[in-house]
């Protein structure tokens, strides 16, 4: 290089370095007031979910056949199916011994108690390979009756309203989301 070039090179660098320098803290002050923002938000997500319950939700452990809160003393559930890093299928069964419709299927561990009966997944599959692939369905203890609602592919999901006779679940699968809405 020649000089003249030379020190239109460091004029340049010198720009370049000052710009670098003077833009740095603003680059950096909106990236942390981002994080805070999204923080916030994050934490009046959580506060607004703690307003408006779903119904008594219902998480089960291992064990042998354990009783099912907040059923009445009606139901009990057995460990199934555990995938690794994944969920675990259960059994459930009434603890009064009438042979019930729930026998013959695999449920999730997601359990909601609604008036009219409660809200389980029933699993199509315990192959790890092809879950999730379940239905939501409504089962009623007075008539011991089974009723698919709508098929989820994936575990993310909750009941978000309902209105008179109408459920709505969300659900999210990682990159996308819906809503569905079901009669009951």
């Amino acid at each position: 290089m020649n000089k003249v070039q030379l020190i239109f090179h460091h004029i340049f660098r010198f720009i370049w370095n000052l710009i670098f320098i003077i833009s740095y803290p603003i680059l950096a002050s909106f990236g942390i007031l981002f994080i805070g923002v999204t923080y916030l938000f994050s934490l009046l997500s959580r506060f607004l979910n703690r307003l408006r319950p779903e119904g008594k939700q219902v998480v089960l452990k291992q064990s042998a056949w354990e009783d099912l809160p907040h059923s009445g003393e009606l139901l009990e559930a057995k460990l199934i199916k555990q995938i690794v890093f994944g969920p675990s299928g259960f059994e459930f069964r009434r603890k009064d011994g009438v042979p019930s419709v729930l026998s013959d299927f695999v449920f999730g561990n997601k359990v909601r108690v609604l008036e009219e009966g409660y809200i389980l997944e029933k699993w199509n599959t315990v192959e790890p390979k092809d879950l999730p692939d379940f239905d939501i369905c409504l089962y009623d203890p007075n008539q011991d009756s089974l009723r698919s609602l709508t098929n989820i592919k994936c575990f993310d999901w909750h009941v978000s309203e309902k209105v008179n006779n109408e459920l709505s679940f969300k659900w999210f699968d990682g990159t996308q989301g819906g809503e569905v809405k079901v009669a009951l």
